[in-house]
């Protein structure tokens, strides 16, 4: 026979442990109520999230002048996030297709290809900025065009940056100008390779050219400059919460309006961000490019 103490023994102590729930979650919502904490915020947020940052300069650099904006916009945001970049352009592109960013600062061209294989949703641009490739020369030579390059070694980053290889290439390519292409791995490599005498010339963007350290843009010169597109895109992976890409996007456009914000934009020389919808980048689908993202290989043409 059952023992009748046991059955009471044990009924009583389901009572208890049930009390003890409603008890606790009674404070955590009296403690929610008094600080002023919304009952839902556990769910947005989020685990910290990994922001990749295409290298167009040293990774160094790329530390340092990211760091103080996503210290900023994790203030804002509520949203905790972790820099990551990579050595060279090739390689962030194998690891933004392999999804190793939840959210991803990556060139135009990046962006369609993402957005369309992988679903990458864009979240802001820069304000009031159009990109554009440059091509730079040493002030100590003669030259005043991309016809003065035909047959020479030029110095790009890599194969698929948007402004700085692939506008020019195509460019020199409808001039039927020939020449050897050389990939240097990022923006401040091809100036400091052309700045030394390694190659006569090489492509850039504005804002890179704009970021070098000063005693080694003011031995350099722009002698070609290609037609403005929409510039570079924050996009967040299609797994990130759709609450959290609303807070990130709402931090971003407000960061040029703090005091911290703006100061952590100056150096990245951003007026500040913002909102952007996928066909904004519907200019740089309808050049129809094929560059298959990741290609490291050297090019002679």
């Amino acid at each position: 026979m059952f023992d009748m103490r046991i059955i009471l023994s044990n009924a009583l102590l389901r009572t208890v442990v049930l009390f003890q729930r409603v008890r606790t979650t009674g404070l955590l919502i009296v403690s929610m109520l008094c600080i002023g904490v919304p009952a839902y915020a556990a769910k947005l947020s989020p685990p910290e999230l990994v922001f990749g940052m295409v290298p167009q300069q040293a990774a160094f650099k790329m530390a340092r002048d990211w760091a103080p904006l996503l210290r900023e916009l994790t203030a804002l945001s509520g949203v905790s996030l972790r820099f990551a970049t990579a050595p060279d352009i090739p390689t962030f592109e194998a690891r933004l297709q392999a999804g190793e960013y939840d959210i991803a600062y990556m060139n135009p061209y990046h962006y369609t290809v993402v957005s369309d294989a992988l679903g990458f949703r864009p979240l802001v641009k820069a304000r009031d900025k159009r990109i554009e490739g440059i091509v730079v020369a040493s002030k100590q030579r003669s030259l005043h065009g991309l016809e003065d390059l035909a047959g020479e070694q030029l110095a790009f980053p890599a194969p698929a940056a948007f402004a700085a290889t692939l506008l020019t290439r195509g460019t020199l390519g409808v001039k039927g100008i020939p020449y050897q292409a050389v990939f240097v791995n990022s923006h401040d490599a091809v100036y400091r390779n052309v700045a030394a005498g390694r190659f006569i010339a090489g492509g850039g963007i504005q804002r890179t050219f704009d970021a070098l350290e000063p005693r080694i843009r003011e031995q350099l010169q722009v002698i070609w400059r290609s037609s403005g597109f929409t510039a570079h895109a924050i996009a967040a992976h299609p797994r990130v919460d759709a609450a959290v890409v609303a807070q990130l996007r709402a931090a971003l456009v407000q960061l040029a309006s703090t005091e911290a914000g703006a100061a952590a934009l100056r150096p990245l020389k951003i007026k500040g961000f913002e909102v952007a919808v996928d066909s904004d980048w519907n200019d740089v689908r309808a050049l129809h490019l094929q560059q298959v993202l990741g290609e490291r290989e050297e090019i002679g043409e």
